[in-house]
C-alpha cells in the first residue's frame, strides 16, 4: 500500500522518519514531502497511486479527490475538516479521520493569553516603556470575577472555561446540547442572546460548517456590551469580520482578539480588522506548541496504523 505524507507537520525529521520505517517494515511505501502546495495539480502528483493520504490544514479540494481511484482514507493533521472536500470523499468512498484532541490545552492557553492581555494591556504597556512612558493609566481590569461566556462547549471550549474557572471568572455557556461535566463544574447553560449580553469576555469556540458559517452576524455582535472583549480563536468565516471591525470603530465593542480570518494570513492591506483600534491579531497560531505538533503527528500517523488494522478510529462521521 502507498501511504503519503502531502505537507510538513511541524515535528523534527527524527519523527517522520520514526513512522516512515515502522511503515516500510510493515510492508507499505511511504513517502513524505517537506514542501507545502496549494495547487491542485501538485496535490493530485502527490497522491498519485495512495490509498492514504496524510495532509494538514492546507485545502484538498474536489478535484484532487476525484483524480484518483485508488484513495481510500485521508488522515487530516487538524480538529477541523472544512479545508477537506468532504463530500466527494463521501461520494467515492474515501474515510477522513481528523486529529480531535491534539491542541485543546494549546489553544485554550492563547485564548487565556489574549484575555490577560485584552484585561491588563500587556502589549500596550510593553510599547509605553520602550517609548520612555510610565504605568500612568494604564491599569486594567482583572478577569477573577468577571463573567466569561463561551459560544460552543465542546473540548477546546470545554477546556478553555476550566482555565478561566481557575482564574475565579463565572463562566455561562451556549451550546446545542448540555455536558454534565460542564455543569458539575458549576458551569451554566443560557441563550445565545444572554451569553452576548452578560458576559465580560466573550470567548468563540464552535467548528466551522454549514449552519455555523456567518454565525456571529452583524446583529448578534450588536448584543456585546461595548466594554465587552471578544476572542475568536476557532474560525474566520462564523464572524462577520467586517461589522466586528465597526463595531470596535465605533465604539460599540470594548476589543477584540482573533486568531482566524476569511482567509489564512497574509492578509490583504484593506482588510478590515488590520484598521481597526482595540485589537489583538495574531496569525492563526492558537493550535501551534511543540507539544501540540508533537501530540498530532501521534494521532495522525495512529490514525493510519488503525485503519490498515481494520479499526479505524477518530472517523469524521
Amino acid at each position: 500500500m502507498k501511504i503519503a505524507l502531502l505537507e510538513p507537520i511541524g515535528v523534527p525529521a527524527g519523527v517522520i522518519e520514526k513512522h516512515a520505517k515502522k511503515l516500510t517494515a510493515m510492508g507499505h511505501e511511504f513517502v513524505s514531502y517537506d514542501t507545502k502546495t496549494t495547487d491542485p495539480k501538485e496535490l493530485a502528483a502527490r497522491s498519485a497511486g495512495c490509498e492514504i493520504v496524510m495532509i494538514a490544514n492546507n485545502p484538498y479540494p474536489a478535484a484532487v479527490v476525484e483524480s484518483t481511484d485508488t484513495l481510500k482514507m485521508l488522515s487530516v493533521a487538524f480538529t477541523g475538516i472544512d479545508h477537506v472536500a468532504a463530500d466527494a470523499c463521501r461520494e467515492r468512498g474515501v474515510m477522513i479521520c481528523n486529529a480531535a484532541g491534539y491542541s485543546n490545552q494549546t489553544v485554550a492557553e492563547l485564548i487565556i493569553g489574549m484575555a490577560v492581555d485584552a484585561m491588563r494591556k500587556v502589549v500596550k504597556a510593553d510599547g509605553i516603556v520602550r517609548a520612555g512612558g510610565t504605568s500612568a493609566g494604564i491599569g486594567g481590569r482583572e478577569i477573577c470575577g468577571r463573567t466569561v461566556g463561551i459560544i460552543g462547549l465542546g473540548r477546546i471550549g470545554l477546556m478553555t472555561a476550566k482555565l478561566f474557572l481557575a482564574f475565579g471568572a463565572k463562566v455561562i455557556a451556549y451550546n446545542r446540547s448540555e455536558n454534565e461535566e460542564a455543569k458539575a463544574l458549576g458551569i451554566e447553560y443560557k441563550s445565545l442572546e444572554e451569553v452576548l449580553s452578560t458576559s465580560d469576555i466573550v470567548s468563540l469556540n464552535l467548528p466551522l460548517n454549514a449552519q455555523t458559517r456567518g454565525f456571529l452576524s452583524g446583529e448578534r455582535i450588536a448584543l456585546m456590551r461595548p466594554d465587552t472583549v471578544f476572542i475568536n480563536c476557532a474560525r474566520g468565516p462564523i464572524v462577520d469580520n467586517a461589522a466586528l471591525a465597526e463595531a470596535l470603530n465605533t465604539d460599540r465593542l470594548g476589543y477584540a482578539c482573533v486568531d482566524v480570518y476569511d482567509m489564512e494570513p497574509p492578509l490583504p492591506s484593506d482588510y478590515p480588522l488590520l484598521h481597526a483600534k482595540n485589537t489583538l491579531l495574531t496569525p492563526h497560531q492558537a493550535f501551534i506548541s511543540e507539544e501540540a505538533m508533537l501530540r498530532r503527528a501521534e494521532i495522525v500517523f495512529g490514525n493510519v496504523y488503525a485503519y490498515l488494522e481494520g479499526k479505524p478510529v477518530n472517523v469524521c462521521k
